[in-house]
């Protein structure tokens, strides 16, 4: 009989032994201030699984959420760089939850090439992440490129300009160089579409009176000494 129940017990053991080893952990730059830690399948070192999570400064959690089969799954939080949740979004039902109302203190801004009115009733373009996490790749992907390297970052800041078309698609991403004292636009840097992320080519679009309507979002950021921005 002893016999009988450790041969079940090594039964019950095994498995759970060896879905642990299934799973890897990576640990990977999002930008210069931001890391996200998660779980791959171990048979192919891409598929992501699990608890994944982002933090600024190795400390503030500003993503929070799990992965299944490679796919966002369930309720995921995303918080600003104090640790405020900033939007709650959940990826089984395609539903955003909650999304905090911004204030004149937020680098976001937004505008639509449309004639308003009193009557008008107007709604933002939503990202995915929020007004941190959501829109960082599109602030971290740009460097200072080589030919403009000389001009001196510290009297100067940039616009990030994203064009959401009516169908929640990014049409168009640029970056605005400027000299802060002069006010002067110091060069327009078209980016690349072709964006590392598909999902950061999806956008819930802005409407006007229920209709989806052409938007842009505008990010107002400052230059690093590396060449590189950081929100304003």
């Amino acid at each position: 009989m002893p016999n009988r129940y450790l041969v079940i017990f090594l039964y019950l053991f095994i498995p759970l032994y060896g879905f642990s080893q299934q799973t890897l952990k990576v640990t990977k730059k999002v930008s210069d201030d931001v890391k996200e830690v998660y779980h791959v399948l171990a048979s192919d070192g891409r598929t992501k699984t699990g608890l994944y999570q982002a933090f600024y400064k190795n400390k503030t959690v500003v993503a929070n959420g799990g992965y299944s089969n490679g796919k966002r799954t369930g309720v995921w939080q995303f918080y600003n760089r104090n640790g405020k949740v900033v939007q709650s979004y959940n990826f089984d039902r395609n539903q955003l939850y909650y999304e905090a109302p911004e204030d004149t203190t937020s680098s976001l801004h937004y505008a639509v090439d449309k004639q308003l009115d009193s009557a008008s009733v107007v709604t933002k373009p939503v990202k995915i992440g929020g007004v941190y996490f959501g829109y960082l790749p599109y602030v971290s992907l740009f460097k200072i490129p080589g030919q403009l390297s000389e001009l001196n970052r510290d009297a100067m800041t940039a616009v990030v300009e994203l064009l959401i078309s009516p169908g929640g698609r990014l049409a168009d991403y640029k970056v605005h160089l400027y000299y802060t004292v002069l006010a002067q636009n110091v060069a327009e840097i078209p980016m690349n579409l072709k964006l590392p992320d598909p999902n950061d080519l999806t956008f819930t679009p802005a409407t006007l009176n229920g209709v989806p309507i052409t938007s842009r979002v505008l990010i107002r950021c400052k230059v690093k000494s590396n060449g590189r921005l950081d929100f304003n």
